[in-house]
């Protein structure tokens, strides 16, 4: 075949669609912890997402000026509407105003979804080990919610584990709702509090180790599928540790949580 003929051919095959800005309509908001919150939002013409996307939210001053920022997809895959769960920063541009200001029937700019390395599907099998530092917990409840949504055999074929490290028990996000989803052995929540922790905890109290990923995760020859999330110094440290405990690190996936430098 020419290269005129192989320049044709490219040209004629379609890429990926453009992602184009739109605005949602806030349908409601959800105070998670003191500084964590979850919009709901409406979005026209949403093509559907994958548990782990995230999509680009965009703040427009009346100035002209603006200020972008990635934010992880909460809902699960089947659900119509889209949720952001946002953790606010005190110096930060967007995330005060998406948890202080924007209210229902309000709009906002987003687009996506976005992401096809960070996701996981029910189709892809388990066992599923998910670990959280934070705010990083977003799109691994994405990927617990669609999880509890799979038909009976789906979710049989698919034992979880999340281990998710916070500051104190009143910043886990969606505490309660973790513990209506754990259902041991099949889905295990582990939770590891990482500064005060209330008289009666009996569970972790430190950072994540290697000993505490020995004792929660499955042993490497399971080959389990591994989502890490969080800031970088726990995505960092997690994935060296799984790696060094025996992991495929191919099937390790990381994403880094954090303020825009």
């Amino acid at each position: 075949m020419s290269e005129a003929v192989v320049e044709r051919v490219a040209a004629a095959t379609p890429g990926p669609p453009r992602l184009e800005w739109q605005v949602a309509t806030v349908v409601s908001v959800q105070q998670e912890t003191p500084r964590a919150r979850t919009l709901v939002l409406d979005v026209p013409q949403w093509p559907g997402h994958r548990a782990g996307q995230h999509v680009d939210v965009r703040l427009v001053a009346e100035d002209g000026y603006q200020a972008q920022r990635s934010y992880s997809i909460a809902s699960a895959p089947a659900e119509r509407t889209v949720a952001l769960t946002v953790e606010r920063l005190d110096d930060g541009e967007v995330s005060p105003y998406l948890c202080g200001v924007l209210q229902p029937a309000d709009g906002v700019e987003v687009r996506g979804p976005i992401g096809g390395y960070f996701v996981w599907e029910v189709a892809q099998g388990g066992p599923l080990l998910l670990v959280a530092g934070g705010s990083g917990i977003v799109p691994l409840m994405a990927m617990l919610r669609h999880h509890a949504r799979a038909d009976v055999s789906a979710r049989a074929a698919v034992p979880v584990r999340l281990l998710y490290s916070a500051r104190t028990l009143d910043d886990v996000i969606y505490r309660a709702e973790l513990e209506k989803l754990a259902d041991p052995p099949q889905v295990e929540v582990v939770l590891t509090l990482t500064r005060d922790a209330p008289p009666a905890w009996s569970g972790y109290r430190r950072r994540v180790d290697r000993a505490m990923l020995e004792a929660v995760s499955w042993p490497s020859s399971a080959a389990p599928h591994v989502y890490v999330c969080g800031p970088t110094s726990l995505v960092e440290s997690v994935a060296t540790l799984l790696v060094d405990l025996g992991h495929e690190a191919s099937r390790v996936r990381t994403e880094r949580f954090g303020p825009t430098a």
